[in-house]
């Protein structure tokens, strides 16, 4: 990737999924409050559950890749 146009598209998706977790989703509000109380700020918060999502959807994909 030597634009930054599909990481920024990538970045904003994230963004996307990790604010309609934290809307709707239990187990994510939960955890944002664990992470609150431990001192973290929401921007930490945010970016460590970007990486989880990532990590789920490239298991996700590389998945799908193998099964194909």
């Amino acid at each position: 990737m030597n634009s930054p146009g599909p990481r920024r598209q990538l970045n904003n998706a994230l963004h996307t999924v990790v604010q309609s977790r934290i809307q709707y989703q239990q187990a994510t509000r939960d955890y944002v409050a664990r992470r609150t109380a431990e001192g973290k700020t929401s921007r930490e918060i945010k970016r460590c559950l970007a990486r989880y999502v990532a990590r789920d959807l490239y298991r996700l994909l590389e998945n799908r890749a193998t099964a194909a």
